[in-house]
């Protein structure tokens, strides 16, 4: 059974998600190293929703969804953002990326925010299953990448 949780009740994790998190997103933030994104993501364990992380746990830590204010510096005034889902290949394919985005989701629109927005280099087909669209495609950091976005009160 997944249970999903906020970070801040369990920080134990938090090295653990920077891991997988530099591991996979590191092409984003270059010369970011693994103790400035732990330092980064001290701050998700506050009281505050934004920023906060989510996570999954089944027999162990499955994964993890974020909320950030801002996520891609080229669009500031597209705000909040879904960021950080990630899931370890073991786990893939089993629904825990989609529990996590739609318990972000749910949490947004339960804070009274309307829209949220992401972007993707290579995952729009799973986005888009989950009631997110297309707002544009562009290159970010020397990557092509897709910003979607989720219009919650239409859930």
């Amino acid at each position: 059974m997944i249970e999903i949780i906020n970070l801040k009740d369990e920080p134990e994790n938090l090295a653990t998600l920077a891991s997988w998190h530099q591991q996979e997103w590191s092409c984003f933030n270059p010369g970011e190293s693994i103790e400035d994104r732990i330092l980064r993501m001290q701050t998700f364990l506050n009281k505050d929703f934004i920023p906060s992380t989510f996570i999954a746990k089944d027999n162990g830590l499955s994964g993890s969804a974020a909320i950030v204010s801002q996520d891609m510096e080229t669009h500031p005034k597209l705000t909040p953002w879904l960021a950080s889902v990630y899931v370890p290949p073991e786990k893939r394919g089993h629904g825990i990326g989609s529990k996590l985005v739609l318990h972000v989701m749910a949490q947004a629109k339960q804070e009274g925010i309307s829209t949220l927005y992401l972007f993707t280099p290579d995952k729009q087909d799973f986005y888009l299953n989950l009631g997110w669209s297309t707002k544009s495609v562009e290159q970010y950091r020397n990557h092509d990448v897709t910003i979607m976005q989720a219009e919650l009160d239409k859930l």
